[in-house]
């Protein structure tokens, strides 16, 4: 059984017009639902192997907030620049090269890509827009994650900070 949680960047600071969109950082209430966020998922119960980020400042400033929460190194996330302006089969091929060694992963990245992509995982649940620092998990009965693509996978949780 792999467990994959696609979670969208909290969110951004649109402060410094003139920054270039990959440099954007994390505003205040960023910074602060990310933490709140990793703490949803371990009161869950679901324990995350490998942390997957976007190498975007504000993707990778939630990936290493997830990880503090979680007590583990931010040295250890894996950077994959395909998941900066990602589309839905950047993902699936990110999701195929994973380690098998991991199961349960979780990847953060960017709309409109991460709405596009998690809209294909299942039938049953389908979402308008992936709102920032949302997570969005399914998971697939599989062993190998180079299956991911074609396996059924099911409908785990979707969260984000302004549910109550």
């Amino acid at each position: 059984m792999k467990t994959l949680l696609i979670i969208r960047h909290a969110k951004s600071s649109w402060g410094v017009p003139s920054l270039n969109d990959f440099d954007r950082t994390l505003n205040e209430r960023g910074k602060k639902d990310a933490p709140v966020m990793a703490q949803r998922l371990l009161d869950r119960k679901i324990m995350i192997d490998a942390f997957v980020s976007s190498p975007a400042k504000r993707a990778k400033k939630t990936a290493e907030l997830f990880c503090t929460g979680y007590h583990k190194h931010i040295n250890d996330i894996i950077y994959i620049s395909a998941l900066y302006q990602a589309s839905s089969g950047n993902f699936f091929e990110v999701a195929e090269q994973l380690s098998d060694d991991f199961n349960c992963v979780a990847i953060f990245s960017h709309n409109p890509g991460i709405t596009e992509f998690v809209n294909e995982l299942t039938e049953n649940k389908k979402i308008d827009d992936m709102p920032t620092c949302g997570v969005f998990a399914v998971t697939a009965s599989i062993s190998k994650w180079k299956d991911f693509k074609k396996s059924k996978k099911d409908f785990l949780l979707f969260d984000f900070p302004k549910v109550a």
